[in-house]
């Protein structure tokens, strides 16, 4: 079984694998798992460690049985290590698997996430017509204290789409079309540039009324303490 990429939906509550979401760019498996691991610099804890126990790339080598080519090109960012590889590293300078993933550079307050790099999940994936589609805006960002999506929701003729509600609050500012939100038993259109804050414990939907689909920018946030 291949190996998938996971996404929580805080939206709708929902849990999305690889099979039922689409990137802005034609991206492999591989891909996916270079991008994920790319904000652990696993690459320069090596070369940071290494150069800390100043051992040179061959002597590496003769006591991982990997190549100075190899370790190299993970050292660069070039190829990704398989945990088999951090094992045998990890082992030879003496230290525990979370050195690599937990020990991140503390300043890291600046997390860009580029355009092609996101991955679009629809509402549900087990809805044939979704109501609206989204986009993770800050996934890169770790400890975060809000979760921000790009949004886009399809036209439908009538009725509304699935009611849903999730701990905390949630904001939203329409940027194309209009949109229809029901809660609390009413319906509510929106213009481009109207935005709405609201308690998302609530039971509330969505329904793009507009001919090209709506888009918004959607901000979910943890209940307050």
């Amino acid at each position: 079984m291949e190996e998938s990429c996971f996404s929580y939906n805080k939206l709708s509550g929902q849990l999305f694998t690889e099979d039922n979401v689409s990137l802005n760019k034609k991206e492999n498996s591989g891909d996916t798992i270079h991008r994920a691991l790319s904000v652990y610099e696993l690459g320069r804890k090596l070369r940071q460690l290494r150069l800390k126990k100043k051992i040179a790339l061959t002597d590496l080598g003769k006591h991982t049985g990997l190549s100075p080519s190899m370790l190299s090109q993970l050292e660069n960012g070039k190829m990704v290590p398989t945990l088999q590889t951090l094992v045998r590293i990890a082992m030879v300078f003496d230290v525990g698997l979370e050195y690599f993933f937990s020990s991140r550079r503390a300043q890291r307050l600046f997390a860009v996430v580029r355009a092609g790099e996101r991955m679009r999940f629809p509402e549900r994936p087990d809805v044939p017509n979704p109501s609206y589609y989204f986009e993770c805006l800050a996934f890169a960002a770790q400890d975060k204290g809000f979760q921000a999506y790009l949004a886009e929701f399809p036209y439908q003729e009538a009725g509304r789409g699935t009611e849903h509600f999730h701990e905390g609050s949630e904001f939203l500012v329409l940027l194309e079309g209009t949109l229809r939100i029901h809660f609390q038993g009413e319906d509510y259109e929106f213009q481009p540039g109207d935005s709405v804050y609201f308690d998302a414990s609530e039971p509330h939907s969505y329904r793009g009324s507009s001919p090209q689909p709506a888009r918004a920018l959607v901000v979910t946030l943890p209940p307050r303490l």
